[in-house]
């Protein structure tokens, strides 16, 4: 889900944590709305921190992160732990463990580090190990990791401090990945939303959500663009690459409305106003042709993605 609504756009977003702080006021709605990362997106990013190269292996028809055969792949080898080891993965705002899965079931041994305690909990009752703390103040106590992600939650870190506490935790060529979602929705849903949003939002960067002409995945440049100055002015990285992977998952009407309140802001619009947006994109919802005919509707994802090794 977009996360536009931020104030101050992406440059300053980690100058406003209340929005990302306010997140677990209904965890649990977080946890059922949200999608799971896909496992191709886990899968390239370990093989590319056991040395490989930074690619997703394309699985056509994968919706929602799942590996159509249910295969996983064997752990990945950290050089500097024999090889049994099992890859060290430290996930940054874990919130309620959706980014974390797909590591584990590959094999790596997550720890997440996550600033609310309420999202926490819901990422400890499904087995993860998380310490409660905002990721520039966390003490790592000595440990290191083979690498560190941070999936849908990276703009709310400041991009220096936080690249400099990753360099800190990784190993000699450890990997710093992190990613964002990209929701695309169908041409008449797009329009529709735009229409609403532009109209019960104006004035906030909210109001272009879905403007036309642009796709999310353009939009979430600027978050990689960010990151990596912020890589490049903390230092200890080497180059940064990036990669696209696109998937699809299937939303029903009542699916998509109950993640709306879920993006970056919505908790802080007056409640008229978050009304107004959740009884309009359901209208919307009603309107459509294909979503009445079919009862759900397809979006497209692509998870954008910035990786770098550390480099000393």
């Amino acid at each position: 889900m977009p996360t536009p609504s931020v104030p101050d756009g992406v440059t300053g977003s980690h100058l406003h944590r209340g929005a990302a702080e306010g997140f677990g006021a209904d965890a649990a709605r977080y946890d059922r709305a949200r999608p799971v990362t896909p496992q191709e997106v886990a899968d390239a990013v370990l093989s590319y921190a056991a040395g490989g190269p930074l690619a997703a292996p394309a699985t056509p028809g994968a919706e929602g992160g799942a590996r159509p055969d249910g295969a996983r792949p064997a752990p990945t080898v950290c050089p500097d732990a024999g090889p049994a080891a099992r890859p060290r993965v430290l996930d940054v705002g874990i919130g309620t463990g959706l980014s974390a899965l797909p590591f584990r079931a590959a094999g790596a041994d997550v720890l997440g580090v996550e600033v609310d305690p309420r999202m926490a909990e819901v990422a400890r009752g499904r087995g993860l190990t998380v310490e409660v703390a905002r990721f520039e103040e966390w003490s790592p106590a000595g440990r290191t990791f083979d690498a560190v992600v941070s999936g849908m939650t990276w703009h709310w870190i400041d991009p220096v401090a936080g690249a400099a506490q990753a360099a800190r935790v990784l190993r000699d060529a450890g990997v710093l990945a992190v990613f964002w979602h990209a929701a695309d929705l169908p041409p008449g849903l797009r329009s529709a939303f735009h229409d609403l949003y532009s109209h019960l939002l104006a004035g906030t960067p909210g109001a272009g959500m879905y403007a036309p002409g642009t796709s999310a995945a353009d939009g979430y440049e600027a978050m990689l663009d960010r990151a990596a100055a912020g890589l490049a002015e903390a230092g200890g990285f080497a180059p940064p690459e990036r990669l696209h992977h696109v998937w699809q998952r299937r939303y029903t009407a009542a699916e998509w409305l109950d993640q709306v309140p879920t993006s970056g802001g919505f908790g802080r619009l007056p409640g008229d106003v978050r009304r107004q947006v959740l009884d309009g994109v359901g209208a919307a919802l009603e309107r459509d042709e294909d979503v009445t005919r079919e009862g759900s509707f397809a979006v497209r994802h692509t998870t954008v993605l910035l990786a770098a090794r550390r480099s000393r």
